[in-house]
């Protein structure tokens, strides 16, 4: 059973050197599952009820993705639509009992984004900070009833070199094992 389940969602994946080296960084977390949507779905046709199986399961859901238009890519946007269905993870079931399947469980943002911490500020080439660029991927978060962590962003993807993206790396490693000690995750896995 993976506890963590990291569902990393990047177009290129093997063209990737951030978001790659934060995803084996949180897959190297005890109990962590990395699960790799473009891999699984490069036809964008979801196994639905195997990825709410795997949402069963887990205990903090981090999405894994790099920024896109303001936004995740377009499959973690199709497997929104598709795995957090009504009637599963919100509204009312067909017995018209609350849906809430994912109620109680966390949610984690983990982005890189090529603008620099610059870039997502008045003035900037995005104009805005990054975090007023958080709340679509916040509310999916909380309209299913999770509990939201702020988000951890790598900025400045595409010009770090090998030792910022290993500190950022080793920062996000331990802002990951601090999330899953107050969540009461890790421990035990570690032990097995």
């Amino acid at each position: 059973m993976a506890h963590t389940l990291i569902l990393h969602a990047h177009p290129r994946p093997r063209d990737s050197r951030v978001t790659a080296a934060l995803g084996r960084t949180l897959a190297g977390l005890p109990g962590a599952r990395l699960h790799p949507l473009y891999d699984r779905y490069p036809d964008f046709d979801i196994d639905v009820a195997a990825e709410q199986d795997a949402l069963a399961e887990a205990r903090l859901i981090v999405w894994l993705a790099p920024v896109y238009w303001y936004s995740v890519p377009g499959l973690l946007k199709h497997w929104f639509d598709t795995v957090l269905a009504h009637g599963w993870a919100y509204g009312h079931g067909a017995d018209g009992a609350p849906a809430h399947a994912l109620a109680g469980k966390t949610a984690w943002w983990v982005a890189s984004a090529g603008g620099t911490p610059g870039a997502y500020q008045p003035g900037g080439a995005h104009g805005r900070p990054f975090a007023e660029f958080v709340a679509p991927v916040e509310h999916v978060a909380r309209f299913c009833g999770m509990h939201w962590l702020p988000p951890f962003v790598a900025h400045g993807g595409h010009a770090q070199d090998d030792d910022t993206l290993r500190a950022r790396c080793a920062a996000l490693a331990e802002v990951a094992r601090g999330h899953q000690a107050a969540l009461g995750l890790g421990a035990e896995e570690a032990a097995a």
